[in-house]
């Protein structure tokens, strides 16, 4: 299933009371816009992503949005989010199935809330994260004059979020209705359509007002505090090593490699998940993977290993860490694997449950040196750190 992303950044944000766009601003050191865009590049089931700019964005971006390659694309807003939204999805990969749209004025939308809102919508259509609301809510008479004219049964009222996400003809439908809309939930709504809730986050705050601007700098402060904390975290380091055979397909990382051999084990022998599986039990004090998938257990004979890694990251979390970062460097004379990172990237990501962009996998030769540069076999060495909840 084929995901793009469109990010909503088209307006200037005037009720903050700043001279530039809001999504220019920097919140705890990195700029809004920054963030909202490198939680959708970085989630591991986006193919791409398209952002709706000023016009005078679109021809001088900032450093952040000049990275180079087809997953990033820039389009000019229009005169109305809707427009804007528009502009961007008229840009959309013409292959891609689910589009999810979101505020560029949330910045701190997790990997977990976009992931649920993705099956949300490939379910059902169209999705919405939502809040359910805590208060009364009460329906006035007028703005001018808001006496109160009915009380909402609160159970039944949701505060809308974004992401939102839809197939790709319900948002076609959507955007083709010519109404006036403050999201496209409402225009789905509109053209006929049901929207699933899906739980939204107290996190995912919009930055709309001054003080929304103070609540996201203290929030984003508050996030920085484990990596700052950094000494009180955790490492481990997993090595493995599997012999190339013959009649054994090659899987690394979760991705089949075409090649005359394959490598030799009880499972499909991945050795990039074997080797991360150790680095995070070791750095959990869990043990390692013989322990908890020992070879002698038929419920693991040619199992995939990102099932076997999934988890270990159940049994990481249980310990109350949570994954920083990982780093794997494999070490194989043959076959070539740089065109294949990418997407042993996206699987050990999507397994553990983290963005991308916090895995490294990298391929190295062993220079012709004893049985891995002979081509006996390949193995994996890895490094994961973990910090507490």
């Amino acid at each position: 299933m084929q995901v793009s992303a469109i990010i909503a950044a088209g307006g200037r944000g005037v009720r903050l009371g700043r001279p530039e766009p809001k999504q220019l601003l920097a919140v705890a050191g990195r700029p809004i816009l920054e963030r909202s865009v490198s939680a959708f590049l970085g989630h591991p089931e986006i193919g791409e992503v398209v952002v709706a700019l000023p016009r005078e964005l679109v021809d001088a971006p900032p450093p952040y949005l000049q990275a180079p390659g087809a997953r990033l694309r820039l389009v000019a807003g229009g005169a109305r989010r809707q427009d804007s939204v528009a502009n961007a999805f008229a840009r959309i990969d013409e292959a891609a199935e689910i589009i999810v749209v979101h505020d560029a004025a949330r910045p701190f939308a997790s990997a977990a809330l976009i992931s649920r809102t993705i099956a949300a919508a490939a379910e059902w259509g169209a999705a919405v994260a939502a809040l359910p609301a805590r208060d009364t809510v009460k329906c006035v008479t007028s703005v001018e004059a808001p006496f109160v004219r009915e009380t909402l049964p609160r159970e039944a009222i949701y505060l809308a979020q974004t992401p939102q996400a839809f197939r790709r003809a319900v948002l076609a439908e959507a955007l083709a209705v010519a109404a006036e809309a403050t999201d496209e939930a409402m225009l789905a709504e509109q053209a006929g359509h049901r929207v699933r809730i899906v739980d939204g986050e107290r996190s995912n705050i919009k930055i709309t007002t001054p003080e929304d601007l103070a609540a996201a700098e203290a929030l984003a402060r508050a996030a920085q505090e484990p990596a700052a904390a950094a000494r009180t975290g955790r490492a481990g380091i997993g090595y493995d090593l599997h012999r190339l055979v013959e009649g054994r397909p090659l899987v690394l990382g979760g991705v089949a490699i075409p090649f005359e051999k394959g490598l030799l084990g009880h499972s499909d022998a991945d050795v990039v998940c074997h080797a991360i599986a150790d680095a995070l039990l070791g750095a959990a004090g869990a043990g390692d993977i013989g322990r908890h998938f020992p070879d002698s257990d038929p419920r693991w004979k040619g199992a995939s290993s990102l099932a076997l890694l999934e988890q270990v990251a159940r049994i990481v979390g249980g310990c109350g860490l949570a994954v920083g970062s990982v780093d794997a460097t494999i070490v194989a004379e043959r076959p070539t694997l740089a065109p294949h990172v990418a997407a042993m990237r996206a699987n050990v990501a999507r397994a553990i449950g983290m963005g991308v962009d916090r895995i490294s996998i990298k391929g190295k030769t062993n220079e012709g040196v004893g049985e891995l540069g002979r081509g006996e076999a390949i193995a994996v060495h890895a490094i994961a750190f973990l910090t507490p909840v």
